[in-house]
């Protein structure tokens, strides 16, 4: 017996999209395709170290990388707290340099940073 394929929680008149099939067994969204094209996108969100108007600089402060892509650094807060954007607590640091500050566990914490579009 085939189970039917459920109507959309949206619309409640077009069938689910179909997520994917694992072992014989369908698994499908909780929209249609058509709403799901409806959806509005997420505005992209400013951080905090932005809002106060702290600019990613293109030398790392931790190894002196030079970037040729502002997607290859990332801000860090020394003392931890995301929500302390002062300049002095703030730090530009390459991406190779956030493996080395995780793995020597220095008490940095990654900024409130969204991906560079």
């Amino acid at each position: 017996m085939k189970s039917e394929r459920p109507f959309c929680k949206d619309c409640n008149q077009r069938p689910r999209a179909i997520n994917y099939r694992k072992n014989g067994i369908t698994h499908y969204r909780s929209i249609c395709d058509e709403c799901g094209k409806k959806k509005p996108k997420k505005k992209s969100k400013i951080s905090n170290w932005e809002k106060a108007g702290y600019k990613k600089k293109q030398v790392c402060d931790n190894c002196g990388f030079k970037s040729l892509y502002q997607t290859q650094m990332t801000v860090f807060h020394i003392d931890g707290d995301l929500r302390n954007v002062n300049y002095v607590n703030l730090r530009t640091v390459c991406l190779n340099c956030v493996e080395i500050i995780k793995r020597k566990e220095i008490n940095w914490k990654r900024g409130d940073l969204q991906i560079d579009y």
